[in-house]
C-alpha cells in the first residue's frame, strides 16, 4: 500500500504542475527548455509539499518502535508475569506498551533519504544555477546560441558573485572557531543554511501578506458591489495599459520598418533583420512585405549589431506586452458584463439568470442540463454570498492559528503551538490518518498563502504571471526560482511548528528523513537559535500592516494606483472604468445587432440573393442600422443602378474607409492606424 500511495502522489503532483503550466504558459510557442525547466521546478516543489506528511507519519511510527524498545521490562516478560499471577499482581508497576501499528502509507527505510536528496539538490541546482542562466538566455536579444550564452554569462556574473560572497562570509565565521572541524558535510550544511536563511527572509514577507489577504479576499468576493467597483477600477487601469502597450508596439514597429529599409537583401545583417520581422505581428509583417519594392529618397545610417540586438529584445517585449493587455482586457470585459448581469438578476422578479452576451460555453450540455439558468440564479443570487463568507471565516481561523503558532512554536514546555498540539494528540492514539491530514492541511494552507502571493505580485511589468497562456518565459522561470527557494524553508518552518525539528525544539527525537538531509543547523548557532526562532514572529507585524493596507497606501502615494475604498483617486478611476465598460457594451451590442440583421436579411431573401450582392451592399447595410429592410434593399438597388461616376465615388469612399481600419503602420491623432498611400515616396514619412 505504501508504494501505491507514493506512486499516486507522484502522478497527481505531476498532473497538477502540468495543469498550472498549461494555464499560465504557452505550450505551443514557448521554448521547450523554458517549459521543461519551469515544469521541473514546480513539480519538485509540489512533491516536497505532498510527500512531507508521509515522512512525518513514518517518523512517528519509528519513534514508537524506539520507545517500546527502550522499556525496562520486555513486553513478553510483562505478559508472562501478568498471566501467571493474575490475582496477586506480583509486578503491578510494569506497564504493557502498546503495540505500534504500521501506518497505511509507511515507506521502508532507505527510500525517503535518497528521494529527498534527489529532489532537494535538483531543485537547488535549478534555482541557483540553471534557471537564472536560462532567464538571461531567453531574454537575450542575440541572434545566435553563442551570443545568447555569452550574454547570459555576463549578466549572471554579478548574480553568482553575490552568492559566493555570502558563502565565503559564513565559511570565515565557521573557520574562526577552532573547535569546529570543517568537513564536506559541514560545508554542505553551511550552504543549505545560507539558502534557507535567504528563503525564510522572503517567506515571512509573503506569508504575512497571504495570511490576511486570502481570508479577506474571499470575504469580499461575497459582495457584488465591491467586486463591480473594483472591476471598474481595473478597467480604467487596464485601458491605460492597453493604450500604452499598443503605442509602444507601434513605435517599435516604426524602428523595425526603418531597419527593414536600411538593410538590403544582399547585406550581411539581413538574416538578423528577417529574424526580427518574424517576431512581429502578422499584420505588420504583411504591411512590410507590401513595401519591399519601394525605396526611400534618403539613405538611412546602417545599424550595428548592438542596435539590432536591442531592437530584437524590444520587439519580443513589446509584442508580449501587447498580447497580454489584449487578453486581459477581454477577460476583464467578461467579468464586468457578468457582474452587471448579476446585479440585474438580483433586482429581477424572475428566478432566471440572463446573460447579456451568451458565449459558446453557455450552450454546452452542462449549462443545458446541470447548471441551468435557474440553478445559476440560485447560486449567484442566494447561495454564493453565504458560501464565501463561511469559507472566509474558516480561513481566518486557520490564519489565526498560524500566527499564534509562529509566535510560540519555540515553547516545548508547555506546548503552545496549535499544530504541535494536534499532531501530538493524534500521535498518542496512533491515528496516522489524522496526523497526515493535519499535516497536509496545515502545510497546504501555508503554501497557498505563499504561492498565491507569488502569483499575485507584479513588479513593474517585469515579472507578472498572467493566466490564459500569456505569461512570458522570464516570468515563468522566475516563479520556478521562487518556488524552489521558498519551499525548503517553508517545510522546515512547518516541522518546527509541529516540534519535529530538534534544531529548534531541542527534543531527543528521531528526525524526519527530510530534516536529515539538511544537516545539523547547530553549526551556525546565531541562525539556529536566533534567526530561525525570532524572525518568524515578524509575521504578526506584517499581518497588521496588510490588514490596514499600509503597503497599498504607500504604493498609492508613489504613483502606483491601488484600490482603496476611501480614496478620491480610486473613486475617479471607478467612474472612468464604468464609462469604458459602457462604451464596450454599446460597441458589442451594436456588433451583435448588425449580425442579427444580417442573418435576418439572409433568411428573408435567401442565400442566392445574398451571394449575388457586392461588398458595397453589405457596407450600406452596416452603416444604415436604423433603416428597415425594404429601404435597405432599395438603397442597394439604387446604388448598383446609378451611373459610373457615382459608382466610382462610392467605391473610392469604401476603399478609403477600408484602408483606415486594416493597415497597422500609420497612426492618426485619434490613435488609429492608417494605411500607407502608394503615392508616398517612403515608409512612415507621415510619422
Amino acid at each position: 500500500m505504501s508504494a501505491a500511495a507514493l506512486a499516486v502522489v507522484v502522478v497527481v503532483v505531476f498532473l497538477l504542475a502540468l495543469y498550472l503550466l498549461q494555464r499560465y504558459g504557452d505550450l505551443r510557442r514557448q521554448q521547450r527548455m523554458v517549459l521543461l525547466g519551469t515544469l521541473l521546478s514546480w513539480y519538485l516543489c509540489f512533491l516536497i509539499v505532498f510527500i512531507l506528511p508521509l515522512d512525518v507519519s513514518t517518523t512517528i511510527y519509528k519513534q514508537c518502535i524506539l520507545d517500546n524498545a527502550n522499556q525496562p521490562t520486555p513486553v513478553n516478560q510483562a505478559r508472562h508475569t501478568y498471566q501467571t499471577d493474575n490475582k496477586s499482581s506480583v509486578n503491578p508497576t510494569v506497564s504493557i506498551p502498546k503495540v505500534c501499528e504500521e501506518p497505511w502509507s509507511y515507506i521502508p527505510d532507505g527510500i525517503l533519504p535518497v528521494f529527498w536528496r534527489v529532489v532537494y539538490w535538483t531543485s537547488q541546482f535549478l534555482t541557483w544555477l540553471l534557471l537564472p542562466f536560462m532567464q538571461s538566455y531567453a531574454r537575450s536579444g542575440a541572434f545566435s546560441r553563442v551570443g545568447r550564452i555569452k550574454t547570459a554569462l555576463i549578466e549572471n556574473a554579478i548574480y553568482y558573485g553575490t552568492y559566493l560572497l555570502i558563502f565565503i562570509s559564513l565559511l570565515i565565521y565557521v573557520a574562526a572557531h577552532p573547535q569546529w572541524q570543517l568537513s564536506w558535510r559541514e560545508l554542505q550544511t553551511i550552504g543549505i543554511t545560507a539558502a534557507n536563511t535567504w528563503g525564510l527572509f522572503l517567506l515571512v514577507l509573503l506569508l504575512g501578506y497571504g495570511l490576511v489577504e486570502i481570508p479577506r479576499s474571499y470575504w469580499l468576493l461575497s459582495s457584488y458591489d465591491y467586486l463591480l467597483a473594483k472591476t471598474y477600477f481595473k478597467a480604467a487601469k487596464m485601458a491605460t495599459e492597453k493604450a500604452s502597450a499598443e503605442e509602444n508596439l507601434a513605435d517599435v514597429m516604426e524602428e523595425v520598418a526603418g531597419v527593414h529599409e536600411s538593410i538590403r537583401y544582399n547585406h550581411g545583417l539581413r538574416k538578423c533583420v528577417d529574424t526580427i520581422i518574424a517576431k512581429c505581428p502578422a499584420e505588420y509583417q504583411e504591411e512590410l512585405r507590401r513595401n519591399t519594392e519601394r525605396s526611400r529618397g534618403e539613405q538611412n545610417v546602417l545599424p550595428t549589431n548592438g542596435v539590432l540586438f536591442k531592437l530584437h529584445k524590444k520587439v519580443i517585449s513589446a509584442v508580449q506586452r501587447q498580447g497580454q493587455s489584449q487578453v486581459q482586457w477581454s477577460i476583464l470585459l467578461e467579468q464586468a458584463f457578468h457582474l452587471e448581469d448579476v446585479a440585474k438578476s438580483q433586482s429581477s422578479p424572475l428566478r432566471h439568470f440572463t446573460h447579456s452576451f451568451p458565449s459558446e460555453q453557455h450552450h454546452g450540455w452542462i449549462r443545458r442540463f446541470i447548471y441551468t439558468p435557474t440553478v445559476e440564479w440560485y447560486w449567484e443570487c442566494v447561495c454564493r454570498q453565504g458560501f464565501y463568507r463561511l469559507l472566509a471565516v474558516l480561513l481566518c481561523l486557520l490564519s489565526a492559528a498560524v500566527v499564534w503558532s509562529e509566535c510560540t512554536f519555540f515553547s516545548t514546555h508547555p506546548v503552545l503551538s496549535l499544530f504541535a498540539v494536534f499532531v501530538q494528540m493524534a500521535e498518542k492514539h496512533y491515528n496516522y490518518i489524522c496526523i497526515e491530514m493535519a499535516c497536509f492541511v496545515s502545510i497546504l494552507f501555508l503554501c497557498v498563502c505563499v504561492y498565491s502571493t507569488v502569483f499575485r505580485i507584479r513588479v513593474f511589468n517585469y515579472y507578472y504571471l498572467v493566466p490564459h497562456h500569456q505569461t512570458d518565459a522570464y516570468s515563468l522561470q522566475f516563479s520556478g526560482m521562487l518556488f524552489c527557494r521558498l519551499t525548503p524553508p517553508l517545510c522546515l518552518n512547518f516541522l518546527g511548528l509541529i516540534h519535529m525539528d530538534s534544531a529548534i525544539s531541542h527534543q531527543d527525537r528521531i528526525q524526519t528523513s527530510y530534516t536529515s538531509i539538511m544537516g545539523s543547523m547547530r553549526v551556525l548557532y546565531f541562525i539556529s537559535d536566533g534567526f530561525y526562532i525570532y524572525y518568524p514572529m515578524l509575521v504578526l507585524l506584517l499581518c497588521f500592516a496588510t490588514y490596514y493596507s499600509l503597503g497599498s497606501r504607500c504604493l498609492n502615494l508613489l504613483g502606483f494606483h491601488q484600490y482603496i475604498t476611501d480614496d478620491h483617486l480610486t473613486s475617479d478611476l471607478v467612474d472612468e472604468g464604468r464609462e469604458h465598460i459602457r462604451r464596450e457594451r454599446r460597441k458589442r451590442q451594436k456588433t451583435e445587432d448588425g449580425e442579427n440583421r444580417r442573418w435576418a436579411w439572409r433568411d428573408r431573401y435567401g442565400a442566392q440573393g445574398a451571394a449575388g450582392w457586392s461588398r458595397a451592399g453589405y457596407t450600406e447595410i452596416n452603416d444604415d442600422q436604423s433603416s428597415p429592410f425594404p429601404e435597405i434593399k432599395n438603397s442597394v438597388i439604387t446604388f448598383r443602378s446609378d451611373g459610373e461616376e457615382e459608382d466610382e465615388q462610392h467605391r473610392s469612399l469604401l476603399r478609403d474607409n477600408y484602408s483606415d481600419e486594416g493597415s497597422p503602420n500609420r497612426r492618426s491623432t485619434g490613435g488609429r492606424y492608417l494605411s500607407l498611400s502608394p503615392s508616398r515616396a517612403g515608409i512612415f514619412d507621415d510619422v
